[in-house]
């Protein structure tokens, strides 16, 4: 058993057929690898069982999840020198795949991979960490299933969020004037741009769908004089939330539902905001998502949907919610290129003025909340668990290095409910966010 980070690097070499770009640690103290660079650590030798049962992703993910397997050293420099590597990803490059499952043909690699088996101990599957959602059953995105993936995502503690997000209480992109900004800056800046783009005034009518903690509709109250309805499936949120509006003075201008927005009957209202709500959607109810919210705006009602997008695919079949995502953080989430979510906007009969892509925005956002995490950590495991803040640290530094590199995106989309006779009612220079 001597030796077993130098056998692991060699067998990973020769699958790879290129040098390990980080060090390896094993259980048994041995090292191996280039000096300097990030360290993989595998702390126990169950975390090759979970990959030889359950290979690729969620097999790295579970031991991720369980503290079989660690990074020391700088967390992001190490997630990119791996990604494509031993993470799946749907821009990485074919040719590699098929090289990896050549190498896997060879006879020296079937050798090595029995003496990975020899090195991983007792044949026996690991429980999965307690933390990963189990088999669903049935069809996506009823109103029962998608209740519950809220649920699996956003109840694990107030606490633990507020130590994460800060003061702001916001979970989606800040709007940063420049790196040096602070977070509560930038996510009261991002808010205040919303409330402008949907040229939001006193005695106007708001819905939030997706509220989250209520900093939305609380913003637009106290800054601009509106009524507000925000709707979420969390139950945490939404006693959250109402606590912050009484404790604001403003409970007689905003109401918090626990509801879904295939629920909402209400009279239309003058501006509607979807903030980090509709990557909860799903593609099979998209249309159904953009007629609703259409049904449910005046005429020249203002719609401001500000949602993830993905690269788009040469073959939109092919894509896949990856596994990490589905059954650790968002379960049943699905991204969908921009160009696919300004098509569906248009099919329910909005007009699309504005698309602001803040894709940087958000690699910076993403960053402070690690920070946030890391800064905090004991207490944030305390709060909900260790398993479930080392979700949330390699989810979120993941999630920064996709936007620094383009892989996913973020945009703010404005959409009318123009009337027939035209006058959309956005000023001549719309980038002036007044109306």
């Amino acid at each position: 058993m001597a030796d077993a980070a130098g056998r692991l690097t060699k067998l990973a070499e020769e699958v790879l057929g290129a040098p390990l770009p980080v060090r390896i640690r094993a259980w048994d103290r041995s090292e191996s690898g280039p000096p300097g660079a990030p360290t993989l650590v595998i702390r126990h030798r169950r975390a090759l069982r979970r990959l030889l049962f359950k290979p690729g992703e969620l097999g790295l993910a579970r031991a991720w999840v369980a503290g079989d397997l660690d990074i020391e050293g700088d967390l992001y420099e190490a997630l990119d020198q791996l990604a494509g590597l031993i993470w799946e990803r749907d821009d990485a490059p074919k040719p590699q795949r098929a090289a990896v499952l050549r190498a896997l043909a060879r006879p020296e690699i079937r050798a090595a991979a029995r003496e990975l088996l020899s090195l991983a101990g007792a044949p026996v599957p690991p429980t999965p960490p307690a933390e990963e959602v189990r088999r669903r059953r049935g069809p996506l995105h009823t109103l029962r299933r998608d209740k519950e993936a809220i649920s699996h995502h956003y109840d694990v503690g107030n606490d633990f969020y507020a130590l994460v997000l800060g003061p702001s209480m916001v979970y989606s992109c800040a709007y940063w004037e420049s790196p040096e900004a602070t977070l509560e800056d930038a996510q009261r800046d991002k808010l205040d741009l919303i409330c402008r783009k949907l040229g939001l005034r006193e005695g106007r009518r708001l819905l939030d769908v997706g509220c989250g903690w209520g900093s939305m509709v609380l913003h637009a109250a106290r800054e601009y004089g509106v009524r507000a309805v925000g709707i979420t499936l969390s139950e945490e949120q939404a006693t959250f939330a109402r606590k912050r509006i009484a404790e604001a003075g403003l409970a007689d201008r905003i109401e918090i539902r626990v509801q879904d927005y295939r629920e909402i009957k209400d009279e239309p209202f003058d501006a509607i905001s979807s903030i980090g709500m509709a990557e909860h959607v799903g593609r099979t109810q998209y249309a159904e998502y953009a007629d609703a919210l259409y049904s449910l705006l005046k005429p020249g009602g203002r719609l401001l949907n500000h949602q993830i997008a993905r690269r788009p695919l040469a073959d939109e079949e092919a894509y896949h919610v990856d596994e990490f995502i589905d059954r650790y953080v968002f379960p049943d989430g699905e991204l969908a290129p921009i160009g696919r979510t300004v098509g569906q906007l248009e099919d329910a009969g909005f007009e699309v003025r504005d698309v602001e892509a803040i894709r940087e925005h958000y690699a910076l956002t993403l960053r402070s909340w690690v920070t946030n995490l890391e800064r905090h950590w004991d207490e944030a495991a305390r709060l909900t668990s260790a398993g479930r803040a080392r979700v949330w640290r390699l989810y979120m530094a993941a999630s920064a290095l996709s936007f620094e590199r383009n892989r996913i995106g973020v945009n703010q989309v404005l959409a009318v409910r123009t009337p027939e006779g035209g006058a959309s009612g956005v000023s001549l220079r719309e980038r002036t966010w007044t109306g």
